[in-house]
């Protein structure tokens, strides 16, 4: 029979002595890290080692040797992982979202007498009370302190608005920036972990630390991540682009970036800001993050413009529309304008809103608002003429009334147009200066005019070599006192839709002032709503993946203490068989031999 070597088993308790320390150690690491975000519960890798073999009555046998250390391993579910930052980022998308829905919200909101719907219901009224009694100077300073009322708000809420977009591009660079950071310390902890593991181990706390990189990563944009075997390292993909390869990176920038020293940025004066893109390095290609917190950034500023959008639309109503309607109508004032008899006769033909004499037209096929310098239906004492849109009617008083005829002159002016659009058009939202003046509250058309009271046809003895292309609508003397036929038109287009308009389709389409605001305030709610709803669905799917994570990844204090007890008593036993052994070597050494001395 062949004899093992004297020191076997001390060799074999050794190793079940350093094993189990080994084991308590990282169980006790487990346990200290228990609490700290993203660590992954560690564990020894045990497994026998080759066992000696010797030779017994002719046969050969197996004799273990004891246990070994194999490697420390962490917990991970990779598939867990990929599912964790795909829902995490959809989650971002949405808590971003939200948080943009109630500021918006907050801008619009008429949960009291504050609110834009008062002021349009507040305008309305005032204009309904005038119908009534239409020659009541308060009823006509009601309607023009209503119409600054709305103004206002209007003007306000499109200024809350743009500041608003202006806060979300200051969040993008911020965000950008962050990014950048992420993207840098995942690089670097791949070269990190490439060194580390270059001997074989698992460097498993560098490797959480990168992960919780990611995780945070996951939430400004959609990533796709894929581990390179050869080396460990990771390489991160975003929509195409490559924010991560390895030891390499794509830096994102917020642009454009020009060369020749201008800041970055794209003047927009639609809105009154500067637009911005998210770039990739110095390359000029815009970078679409397809979800997570930047997405939802980009998504929230467009939206916020359609906002901005909806106000110009309103305010382009009143230009346009209402202005039409306004002009349509007269004054009970006596303006400048005399014929023959010394007969003087109220204003006409002005705008409500917008800059005296200034003519607002809507351009349906390019959504815009198209403003004119000439002025329109206003009287000049000094050449006898009244300006109309685009043309001039010039008409001269006859030397001697009985016997000569009236004269007319008609001429086209080439007026400058402006093309006006978003917070433009929201900025030309004033009343008429007109009728701010002094009595200018008499100016406000509260009655219509009829093809009866036309200047050429009431008082003749106009020469016909001259035929004008358009006639001049003025009202009969009315002497203080005016219906209110035309106010009430205008509180009916504030109040009622009509698929036709003065000026051909609306720019708030068929709908009227009240409907196309509820209808947007309508569509915010609901757009929140679902949002709030997407939130809590995606929180719920993010916390089920999240405990799915927990449940390979985190540490249990039960299953480390039952740990604990067993790598203890394992050390222990081992310990004392190795003192054990230890006596009997020490017996055999010390004690053999002596009988007979």
């Amino acid at each position: 029979m062949a004899v093992r070597s004297t020191f076997a088993g001390l060799n074999t308790m050794y190793r079940g002595v350093s094993t189990n320390r080994l084991a308590l150690d990282t169980t006790g690491h487990n346990m200290t890290n228990s609490s700290v975000t993203g660590y992954s519960r560690q564990s020894v890798n045990q497994a026998a080692t080759s066992p000696d073999s010797l030779y017994a009555s002719g046969t050969q046998q197996f004799v273990g040797s004891g246990v070994d250390s194999l490697s420390i391993t962490r917990a991970r579910d990779v598939y867990a992982d990929k599912q964790y930052w795909r829902e995490f980022s959809d989650q971002e998308y949405a808590k971003t979202r939200q948080t943009n829905y109630q500021k918006l919200e907050a801008i619009f909101n008429d949960a009291d007498d504050t609110g834009l719907q008062n002021a349009v219901l507040s305008f309305y009224q005032s204009w309904v009370d005038m119908s009534k009694e239409a020659s009541n100077t308060s009823e006509r300073v009601a309607v023009l302190e209503q119409s600054g009322i709305l103004i206002d708000r209007v003007v306000s809420s499109g200024k809350q608005l743009q500041n608003q977009i202006i806060s979300e591009y200051e969040d993008i660079k911020i965000n950008v920036q962050k990014v950048n950071t992420l993207s840098d310390q995942i690089v670097q902890l791949n070269k990190t972990i490439m060194a580390a593991e270059s001997a074989g181990g698992s460097a498993n706390d560098l490797r959480d630390e990168r992960d919780n990189l990611v995780d945070q990563l996951s939430g400004f944009m959609s990533i796709s991540v894929s581990e390179n075997p050869e080396n460990s390292m990771y390489t991160i993909v975003s929509n195409g682009a490559s924010i991560v390869n390895g030891i390499t990176k794509l830096n994102l920038t917020v642009g454009p970036v020009y060369d020749d020293g201008r800041q970055p940025g794209i003047p927009n004066e639609d809105y009154g800001l500067t637009d911005y893109n998210i770039e990739i390095g110095d390359t000029g290609v815009i970078f679409d993050p397809l979800t997570g917190i930047l997405k939802a950034e980009v998504d929230a500023i467009q939206e916020d413009k359609d906002y901005i959008d909806k106000l110009a639309d309103m305010a382009a109503f009143l230009l346009t529309d209402f202005n039409a309607q306004h002009k349509a109508g007269s004054g009970i004032d006596a303006s400048d304008l005399e014929v023959a008899d010394g007969t003087k006769f109220p204003t006409t033909g002005i705008n409500f809103f917008g800059e005296d004499g200034g003519d607002y037209v809507y351009d349906a096929e390019n959504k815009i608002w198209t403003k004119t310098d000439g002025v329109a239906y206003i009287w000049d004492e000094a050449t006898k003429s009244v300006k109309l849109y685009d043309q001039t009617v010039v008409i001269h008083k006859p030397g001697d009334p009985e016997t000569d005829p009236w004269t007319i002159d008609v001429t086209t002016d080439a007026t400058e147009k402006e093309s006006l659009k978003g917070i433009r058009i929201i900025n030309a939202l004033k009343v008429n200066t007109a009728l701010n003046d002094t009595d200018g509250e008499r100016k406000i058309a509260a009655r219509t005019i009829s093809s009866e009271d036309n200047l050429m046809e009431k008082y003749q003895k106009l020469s016909t070599t001259a035929e004008p292309k358009q006639t001049i609508i003025v009202d009969k003397p009315m002497n203080g006192t005016a219906d209110g036929s035309n106010a009430v038109k205008l509180s009916t287009l504030l109040n009622q839709g009509d698929d036709t308009r003065i000026n051909g389709k609306a720019s708030i389409g068929a709908a009227s002032l009240q409907e196309y605001y509820n209808k947007a305030m309508t569509d915010l709610g609901v757009n929140s709503s679902q949002t709030n709803n997407k939130v809590v669905s995606q929180e719920d799917i993010v916390e089920q993946v999240r405990q799915w994570r927990t449940s390979v990844s985190g540490v249990n204090w039960d299953e480390e203490l039952t740990n604990m007890i067993m790598f203890q008593q394992g050390y222990s036993a081992c310990s004392r068989c190795l003192t054990t052994m230890d006596e009997m070597l020490d017996r055999l050494i010390n004690s053999t031999g002596v009988v007979g001395r």
